[in-house]
């Protein structure tokens, strides 16, 4: 294979990677046109960095910041990044998560991710459709919980992730940042905990 031909291919493989958020699947190299041969170099090269099996990104830009949400983003399509992973983007949490927490609609098919490592809650067709945000990190679009539905969220769970973790991001939404109590109440609705939180929101308020 000729050097010119290695040049133009790895053109490609730069301008779909900076089509797609500096990220790029095997699959869509080849269906491009890239030869598997030529991909290869590349990665063995240094030009691309594996993040997962088939899905790598291109070595020259900068450090991901939070690479583990990014990937999880990329290859679990339909999930939204839920409880201590949402309260930990958001800066409501002093946990240090060593999973990520994605929130799948029910009767979805598991993911099949060896890493990042993850933890997988089902939520409701209504739970997992309200609150979400799109945060765009390192050029990804990253589905996460709002604040207000990720503190409701935490108190449904609170038997799985503990009470005094809900509790300390009640305290830190009220206390650190403007909160928004209509918006938390909605979603404690949803989620049918608002008799839970009101107490705690009295004694703190």
């Amino acid at each position: 294979m000729s050097t010119n031909v290695r040049e133009n291919q790895r053109e490609t493989v730069r301008k779909l990677c900076l089509q797609q958020g500096g990220v790029i699947r095997t699959a869509q190299a080849i269906r491009a046109g890239v030869h598997p041969r030529s991909f290869y170099v590349l990665i063995d090269s240094g030009f691309l960095e594996r993040l997962e099996r088939g899905l790598y990104r291109l070595a020259e830009l900068p450090e991901i910041g939070d690479p583990d949400l990014v990937t999880v983003a990329l290859k679990v399509r339909a999930s939204v990044i839920c409880l201590i992973s949402a309260l930990a983007h958001h800066e409501l949490t002093t946990q240090i998560p060593h999973e990520v927490s994605v929130a799948l609609p029910r009767h979805t098919e598991p993911p099949r991710l060896k890493f990042p490592p993850i933890r997988v809650y089902w939520f409701s067709a209504q739970a997992i459709g309200s609150g979400v945000d799109v945060h765009t990190i390192d050029g990804v679009p990253v589905r996460i919980f709002s604040r207000e539905k990720t503190i409701a969220d935490c108190f449904k769970y609170r038997n799985k992730i503990g009470l005094d973790v809900a509790w300390e991001a009640l305290r830190f939404y009220c206390h650190r940042r403007r909160p928004n109590l209509d918006e938390l109440m909605h979603y404690a609705r949803i989620d049918r905990v608002q008799n839970v939180i009101r107490p705690y929101l009295e004694a703190m308020l």
